[in-house]
């Protein structure tokens, strides 16, 4: 059984960006670019209605390249579990208060049951100061909660 991977939405738009010339934006766009080719092959890969209302932003054209890239993978819903999920997640210091979208990600991958959720996002989401206390409040709820990694800890670069 492949693990179920969530994409928060900065992984998916690091692959459909144009080429950045700072270097470590250009290595987080190269590390997920490898990370893609292999996605199906070596995961479940999921996204949620969250992560597409976020891609759907922006330049329009940007947006469909953005959809487009996400278009073969599961979908998994907002539900009111989730949204109470996430205000607790907040509530406990998890996640800042002005970042809701930010929980609700981490909160739809732990009600989703997936095995990892992937961001770029290291102020809000992968941050070692906050996954302590997102893992107590999701473990506290009775569910598993997800390995938050960027792409460069899940393919080992």
């Amino acid at each position: 059984m492949k693990p179920k991977l969530y994409l928060e939405t900065s992984v998916v738009s690091y692959q459909t960006s144009r080429a950045s010339r700072d270097v470590i934006v250009a290595g987080h766009q190269q590390s997920t670019h490898l990370l893609w080719e292999k996605l199906n092959e070596d995961f479940e890969p999921f996204v949620s209605a969250l992560v597409i209302k976020e891609a759907n932003r922006g330049n329009p054209d940007k947006a469909r390249q953005r959809l487009d890239a996400i278009a073969s993978f599961g979908v998994i819903k907002n539900t009111p579990e989730a949204e109470s999920l996430a205000g607790k997640i907040i509530a406990d210091g998890g996640v800042p208060e002005e970042y809701p979208e930010d929980a609700l990600h981490i909160a739809l991958a732990a009600i989703g049951g997936v095995d990892f959720i992937l961001t770029w996002n290291f102020s809000h989401i992968n941050n070692p100061f906050t996954k302590m206390r997102i893992r107590q409040t999701v473990e506290n709820e009775g569910l598993a909660c997800p390995q938050i990694v960027s792409p460069d800890e899940l393919i080992g670069e």
